[in-house]
C-alpha cells in the first residue's frame, strides 16, 4: 500500500473499503433492534421509555466503541500499517522482549486469532440468513425456502473469492453506498412520524434505563453488543486499504446512516408496536419490500466478505510467524500487498457456514451464538493496546490506565451480558476458537521440537569446512542451495547429497528464512551474505509477516554483496522429513500425531518460496519425535 495516497487515491481506497470493511458492521440494523426486543435471550419490554433507552445504548455503544476505541485509537495501533490482532501481537511483543509476562501476551493474542476465526465463521451465517429471511415478511410461502436460498447465496459468495478483494471491493463499494443511503433514507422518513425519538442522542436516557431495571438493562446488552460487531474485523481489514480511508468512510457515511436507520426503527416502534415482527423491513413502504429484500441480500454479502478478508489476512500472518502449516496463498493485487485470497482456508469456512446455518436454522437461533467471541477479542485487543501505549508509546501509567480502563471496563460489561449465551450457542464460537488455538499451538510447539530433534543430529559446520576444504571430493559445475533453520550446522540436506553422489556443487550456498514483526521488510534488509572458505556462503534471507516469500527473486539480491548466482544454474534441495511419534517425549502422544498430521498435509516448501521446480532436489529422512 502506498504510504502517502493522494486525494483521489484516498476517496477510491474510501469507497473500497466500503465493500470490504463496513459490511459486517454495515449489515446489524437487519437484526439487532429485533433481537433486543423479540429474541430468545431476555428480551426487553417494549415501552416508550425503555425503547428511547436502548436507543441511546447503541448510539454511545457507536460512539464509544467504534467512533473513539477502534477507529480513532486501536488503529493507531498498526504495526506498519497492518492491522489485526496478529499484527497487534507482533507490535506488542516487540515492546515486551525479555519481559516475564510476554510468553502470557503472546498466548492471549492467539486465542484473540483463533475466536476470530468463530466470528468468520458466524457472521456470514446471520448476515445472509437475516436478509433471505425478509421474503417471510412479504408472504409465510417464501419460509421453505429461506434455508436453501441462502445456502445458493453463501456459494455464489465464497466462489466469487478468487476474484480478489481489490475486485470484490470496488465491485461490492458502489452497492455499499446505496445501502447505507437506503439506511439513512429509511431512517429519516419514519424519524419525521415521530421526531421524539431523537431525545435519545442524549446518554441520560441509556443511564435512565439502567438505573430503573439494572438486571434487565445489563441482560439487554448481549443484544445491543449486535450493533458493534464488525470493529474488530474492521481493525483486522485495515491493511487493505490504510487508515485514513477506513475513518474517512466511517464518519462520511457509515455511522451517520447506522445512527438514522436504528432510530428509524425505534421511532417506527413507538407508533407501531405490531412492527416488531420486522421493524427493519417493515419500515419500507410495501412496494419498496422485495427490492429492500434484494439490497439487504447483497449487502450481507459484502458483510461476509468483510470477515472473510480478515481471516485470510490473520492466516497469512499466523503462518508467517509460524504458528500455521504453509498454505496456498494467491496475492490478487500488484499494488496493494495486503490483498490475498487462500483457497485452502475459504472452503473450510464455506463448509463451517454451511454446518452453522443447517444446526441452527434461522438468525435469532445463530444470534445466541453472536457475540461472545467478539467481545472477547475485544478485551484481548484492549490488553495488548495497553502494553503498547505504556512501552511503545510511553505514555505515563495513569493516562494509560484511564483512557484504556474506560474501554476495558465497557468490553467487560459486554463480555458479561454474552455470557448467559453461553449454553444457548455461545459455545459453538468459544469451542471454534479453542480447536483453532490447540492447532496453532500444536503446530508451533511441534516445529519447535522437530527444530531441536534435527539440530541435535546435525553436524556442527567448524567441523564439516575443513573436511571439505582439505579432501578430495569431487565439485561438479553449478550452485546448490541447500535450505536450513541452522546455519550454524550442516543441513540434513546437503549430508544426504554427499552421501549419494560423492560430489559438491563448486559453490555451496546455506540459506536461511526468518520473518521479522513487522509487515514488510524490503531493500538492504532483505538479504545478508556472509562468505566462508571453499567457495561455501551463509545467506539469510528476511521477510516481513505481510511479505509474499519469493527465495529466487531474493537470491538476485545477493549480487550486491558478492554473491552473482545464475538460476539457471542453480539447484535447491530441501529436506523432506518422516516424522515418527514417539512415547515419553517432550510433547503428549496425541498432540505429536496431531502435528504429524498438519506436517504431512502442510504446503510444499517449493512452491511456498516459489522455487522453480525443474530446479528443486528434495531428499528425505526419518525423524523420531
Amino acid at each position: 500500500m502506498q504510504s502517502t495516497p493522494s486525494k483521489s487515491q484516498t476517496a477510491g481506497l474510501a469507497l473500497a473499503a466500503l465493500g470490504v470493511v463496513y459490511g459486517d458492521i454495515g449489515t446489524s440494523p437487519l437484526y439487532t433492534i429485533h433481537e433486543i426486543f423479540a429474541g430468545a435471550h431476555h428480551p426487553v419490554p417494549m415501552t416508550p421509555d425503555n425503547i428511547l433507552g436502548i436507543l441511546s445504548l447503541i448510539f454511545w455503544s457507536l460512539i464509544v466503541v467504534v467512533s473513539v476505541k477502534y477507529i480513532a485509537f486501536i488503529m493507531r495501533a498498526d504495526n506498519k500499517g497492518e492491522g489485526g490482532i496478529m499484527a497487534l501481537m507482533a507490535l506488542v511483543l516487540r515492546g515486551a522482549e525479555g519481559k516475564s509476562y510476554a510468553p502470557w501476551l503472546m498466548l492471549m493474542g492467539l486465542f484473540g486469532a483463533a475466536l476470530f476465526y468463530g466470528d468468520g465463521v458466524i457472521t456470514p451465517a446471520i448476515s445472509v440468513l437475516s436478509a433471505v429471511e425478509g421474503l417471510e415478511v412479504a408472504t409465510p410461502l417464501f419460509k421453505p425456502y429461506v434455508i436453501p436460498v441462502t445456502l445458493l447465496v453463501l456459494l455464489a459468495l465464497f466462489y466469487w473469492q478468487y476474484k480478489g478483494t481489490a475486485r470484490v471491493g470496488m465491485l461490492f463499494g458502489p452497492v455499499m453506498i446505496v445501502w447505507f443511503s437506503s439506511l439513512a433514507l429509511l431512517g429519516v422518513v419514519n424519524i419525521l412520524r415521530a421526531p421524539q425519538v431523537l431525545q435519545a442522542l442524549s446518554p441520560w436516557h441509556a443511564a435512565t434505563f439502567m438505573l430503573a431495571a439494572p438486571k434487565l438493562a445489563f441482560l439487554s446488552l448481549g443484544a445491543v453488543f449486535l450493533a458493534v460487531t464488525g470493529t474488530e474485523t474492521l481493525y483486522a481489514d485495515m491493511g487493505h486499504f490504510g487508515r485514513k480511508p477506513v475513518q474517512l468512510a466511517w464518519f462520511a457515511l457509515v455511522l451517520p446512516a447506522l445512527v438514522l436507520n436504528y432510530f428509524g426503527q425505534g421511532a417506527l416502534l413507538l407508533t407501531n408496536k405490531d412492527a416488531l415482527q420486522n421493524p427493519f423491513y417493515l419500515m419500507a413502504p410495501d412496494w419498496a419490500l422485495y427490492p429492500l429484500v434484494a439490497l439487504a441480500t447483497v449487502a450481507t454479502v459484502i458483510a461476509s466478505q468483510a470477515v472473510i478478508s480478515g481471516v485470510y489476512s490473520i492466516t497469512q500472518q499466523a503462518m508467517q510467524l509460524g504458528y500455521s502449516p504453509r498454505m496456498e496463498v494467491r496475492h490478487t493485487s500488484g499494488s496493494a500487498q495486503g490483498q490475498v485470497y487462500m483457497p485452502g482456508i475459504n472452503w473450510l469456512l464455506f463448509i463451517a457456514v454451511v454446518g452453522l446455518v443447517l444446526g441452527f436454522g434461522s438468525s435469532t437461533s445463530i444470534a445466541s451464538a453472536y457475540g461472545i467471541a467478539v467481545s472477547t477479542t475485544m478485551i484481548i485487543t484492549t490488553i495488548l493496546a495497553f502494553i503498547v501505549v505504556r512501552n511503545l508509546w510511553k505514555w505515563h501509567w495513569l493516562a494509560s490506565t484511564l483512557v484504556l480502563g474506560v474501554f476495558l471496563v465497557v468490553d467487560l460489561a459486554f463480555f458479561s451480558a454474552n455470557i448467559v449465551k453461553i449454553h444457548d450457542g455461545g459455545w459453538f464460537p468459544l469451542t471454534f476458537g479453542f480447536g483453532v488455538l490447540l492447532l496453532m499451538t500444536t503446530w508451533k510447539r511441534g516445529r519447535k521440537l522437530l527444530t531441536s530433534r534435527l539440530f541435535a543430529e546435525a553436524m556442527p559446520l567448524d567441523v564439516f569446512i575443513p573436511n571439505i576444504t582439505s579432501s578430495s571430493i569431487q565439485r561438479i559445475p553449478g550452485t546448490a542451495v541447500f535450505m536450513t533453520q541452522n546455519l550454524e550446522a550442516v543441513p540434513h540436506a546437503l549430508m544426504h547429497s554427499l552421501k549419494h553422489y560423492k560430489a559438491m556443487h563448486e559453490r555451496i550456498v546455506l540459506a536461511t528464512v526468518t520473518v521479522a514483526d513487522e509487515p514488510y521488510v524490503g531493500g538492504d534488509r532483505r538479504v545478508r551474505v556472509e562468505s566462508i572458505a571453499g567457495n561455501l556462503y551463509k545467506v539469510r534471507v528476511t521477510y516481513g509477516f505481510m511479505d509474499k516469500p519469493d527465495l529466487p527473486e531474493a537470491m538476485t539480491h545477493c549480487a550486491s554483496q558478492g554473491l552473482l548466482l545464475d538460476m539457471m544454474d542453480t539447484s535447491f534441495f530441501l529436506g523432506r522429513e518422516t516424522l515418527i511419534p514417539k512415547v515419553g517425549s517432550d510433547m503428549a502422544l496425541w498432540r505429536e500425531k496431531l502435528f504429524i498430521a498438519m506436517f504431512r498435509n502442510a504446503g510444499s516448501a517449493a512452491a511456498y518460496f516459489k522455487l522453480p521446480p525443474n530446479r528443486v532436489v528434495e531428499l528425505g529422512a526419518q525423524v523420531v519425535l
